[in-house]
């Protein structure tokens, strides 16, 4: 319902809005969030005003200019702007780009601007004005693992020198959103908002327009989608483009033009996203960043799929990313003939165009979010997706809608923006067993909304080993309505919105207290894992995601086990394993784990650091790094440095193992200072860690991700993840745990997890 003092009344003519992207997917994302008639436009020079009911999205092409020039676009566009027009300026969901100096010029000649910069249909929302990622906060991750400095720590500071007011939840969602907009307007500040939900931009775009004509707009294509959503109940515009799967190709032999796939991103999902396309046929030419030429390929695009991207092997050097944006993209243009095109990366897709000279774009709908299809004035198709949007199935998914006669292609089913995929569909992905942990712990109040998520249902099928009775209670705790639904087995569960499937084992009491040790806690937890495993060896699930157990609750049952991997290895007849801890920043593999510091140098020997090492190798490969470097550790101070320190370990325990691998292939370096390492791979040289010991790998990871971390099992039969955080008694029952570290969990074991054919 709209607030009284709104603008905006039935019967008025219909608003006009510009919008204003500093990249063409993002400009492509937002004239489809906008759902209005309209049109994309590829720079501001030829730049009409909008009509009465359009939307004119403007990709300022200025990701990567100085700030005064980004800012100097701005003004361009603005200065034909009608006075009835309502203006939005779309801001990155990662804060990268020039926020603060287009959110400046935004501002200039504007009563004032409503910053909201969230997008929950992708898990990025806004708590404190900081922008979380799953729940983990921006300045944590590895999302700018790309850009030349640090992701600021919040909002305000992506601002920069601006004013701002911060706007939480409790105010998003209360009465008197609109005075408190108007009075940080009224202060000469900028509202920055917090937002976890579609609902909460519905309120923030509803309170911003009811400021007056005058208030401006910077914000994601989830504001985007608000304001469309708004206009439309109010102007009685209807909306021209869909948020759904793309329109029909269309009839009469455009079917037989090739298709060329350009991945222009460094984000790692793009890997796993083309072999879903190899694995079907698809060509794949991945170019050296060092030796790009016009000569790649010996002809033109064949009649059939074609994916070109940089080779991710040496890793993308931050800095580095513009001028190989621009390689890729004269390569693509060159050999692009007819094509219809993918384009992945928002700059990628813009040098493509400008090469082709295309100047503006038809938007036709979305595929999934943030993938548009559009048309080019002499009909060639275009989909364009921002380089870190989509799940494994992207490009898969793409290609299909494109290309729907594709021998190598078979459809895949559509799948609506923000929907789950349907029950055919969710056959495909994986079951992954998530054991619940130790109950008395925060397992299960992490487990319900990290099962909940979307983007774990679009990756596979989870299902609970534990009790519903104490999962019901945590989802009261949180104050979240699902269905915990027993099956009993993961073949039979089903899976719409809302529900969370549990092979229940009853074995808790229903007044279990919360954040107690428990030895009843502790046998429940061994026996949620034990049967796991049953399970993954009857080729029953796919891979395990365990929560958190109580190591001296384990003991306290009778179970003698150091932890999860030993316990696993033990239960399917493994001798020997590997912990791997993976956060964004770094990743560690370890030669020795729960054992004492001096037994762990006893312990270290050639063959043990080699197999370690060569496990780890194994599992980047599967995680879609092609050649992994990995930096090995020393152990003692300095790795020894020459015998100065120690008696020699490193030589006699390490150099050997070194030395069989490298001449096998795999790019394994050191032994190595262990500061000097951690400091190496935080910044990006090596993509894996090999640490000797348990602190020694621990401890930096803790540092460095403990947020987001996951731990991995290496050398299972079954793929095993788990959270890399404790059973945290001390908060257990409160419903104040954060559930994006088993998000995570459960997203890389369903990654690595092997897929049931079907």
């Amino acid at each position: 319902m709209p607030f009284p003092s709104s603008p905006l009344r039935e019967g008025t003519a219909p608003r006009r809005v510009l919008a204003l992207a500093d990249d063409l997917s993002g400009a492509a994302e937002t004239a489809v969030a906008l759902g209005r008639p309209g049109r994309i436009v590829l720079g501001p020079a030829s730049l009409d005003p909008p009509a009465y009911g359009e939307a004119v999205v403007v990709d300022l092409d200025c990701r990567c200019l100085p700030p005064a020039d980004a800012a100097r676009r701005v003004r361009e566009a603005l200065r034909a702007v009608p006075p009835d027009a309502l203006v939005l300026k779309k801001a990155d969901s990662l804060l990268r780009g020039n926020l603060a100096a287009e959110t400046a010029a935004c501002a200039e000649g504007a009563e004032g601007v409503v910053v909201a910069t969230a997008l929950p249909a992708l898990g990025r929302t806004v708590r404190g004005g900081v922008v979380h990622l799953d729940g983990v906060p921006l300045h944590t991750t590895d999302a700018w693992r790309a850009e030349s400095t640090a992701p600021p720590p919040s909002i305000s500071a992506a601002l920069g020198d601006a004013r701002t007011t911060p706007v939480p939840l409790e105010a998003i969602r209360g009465d008197a959103l609109p005075a408190v907009l108007r009075a940080a307007i009224a202060a000469g500040h900028l509202p920055v908002c917090d937002a976890e939900t579609d609902s909460d931009l519905d309120l923030i775009a509803e309170a911003a327009l009811a400021c007056g004509p005058g208030v401006r707009l910077t914000g994601t294509s989830g504001l985007a989608a608000a304001v469309g959503r708004l206009l439309r109940s109010t102007d009685g515009t209807s909306a021209a483009i869909t948020a759904g799967p793309a329109a029909p190709a269309p009839a009469g032999g455009r079917r037989q033009r090739p298709l060329l796939v350009v991945v222009g991103t460094a984000d790692p999902s793009a890997p796993a996203q083309i072999a879903q396309l190899t694995e079907r046929g698809a060509r794949h030419v991945s170019v050296n960043p060092d030796v790009m030429n016009s000569s790649f390929m010996n002809s033109d695009v064949p009649a059939d799929v074609t994916v070109l991207s940089i080779d991710s092997g040496p890793g993308i050097r931050p800095g580095s990313a513009r001028r190989l944006v621009s390689a890729l993209a004269r390569l693509a243009a060159d050999r692009a003939g007819d094509a219809d095109l993918v384009l992945t990366g928002g700059e990628t897709a813009r040098r493509v165009l400008d090469a082709l000279g295309v100047a503006h774009l038809a938007p036709l709908g979305q595929i999934h979010h943030g993938a548009v299809h559009a048309l080019t004035p002499d009909g060639r198709h275009v989909v364009t997706r921002p380089g870190s949007f989509g799940d494994t199935d992207s490009l898969l998914r793409i290609a299909t809608a494109l290309r729907p006669d594709l021998p190598h292609l078979p459809p895949q089913g559509d799948f609506p923006v923000n929907a789950t995929p349907t029950a055919d569909n969710h056959r495909s992905l994986p079951l992954i067993a998530v054991t619940m942990g130790d109950g008395a712990g925060i397992g299960p109040e992490v487990i319900v909304p990290a099962l909940l998520h979307p983007d774990t249902l679009a990756r596979c099928r989870p299902v609970v080993i534990g009790d519903a009775g104490r999962l019901r209670q945590a989802a009261a705790i949180l104050g979240v309505d699902c269905d915990i639904v027993s099956v009993t087995a993961p073949g039979e569960a089903e899976f719409p919105p809302g529900r969370v499937n549990v092979v229940d084992l009853d074995l808790l009491p229903a007044d279990l207290p919360w954040g107690e040790l428990s030895a009843l806690a502790g046998e429940a937890a061994y026996q949620y894992v034990r049967v796991a495993a049953d399970l993954a060896m009857k080729g029953a699930v796919h891979g395990i995601c365990t929560a958190p157990l109580n190591k001296e609750a384990l003991h306290s049952a009778g179970h003698l086990y150091p932890g999860h991997t030993e316990l696993l290895a033990h239960l399917t007849g493994v001798d020997e394993v590997s912990m791997m801890l993976s956060t964004p920043k770094v990743k560690v593999i370890h030669v020795t784990t729960h054992i004492g510091l001096i037994d762990a140098v006893r312990r270290i020997e050639p063959g043990l650091v080699e197999r370690t090492v060569r496990r780890g190798h194994d599992a980047m490969v599967r995680a879609g790094v092609a050649k992994p470097v990995i930096g090995v550790c020393g152990i003692n101070p300095h790795a020894g440095e020459n015998g100065l320190f120690g008696y020699g370990e490193e030589e006699e325990k390490i150099v050997p193992a070194l030395e069989v691998l490298r001449a096998n292939g795999i790019d394994a370096r050191g032994p190595l200072p262990a500061d000097t390492a951690f400091f190496l791979a935080g910044r990006g040289d090596y993509d894996l860690i090999v640490a000797m010991y348990h602190d020694q790998g621990h401890g930096p990871v803790k540092v460095l991700g403990i947020e987001s971390g996951v731990n991995l099992t290496v050398g299972l039969p079954v793929i095993r993840t788990s959270v890399d955080h404790g059973t945290a008694f001390d908060i257990a029952g409160k419903g104040v745990a954060e559930a994006g570290s088993m998000v995570e969990a459960v997203r890389q074991a369903a990654e690595m997890s092997s897929v049931p054919v079907r």
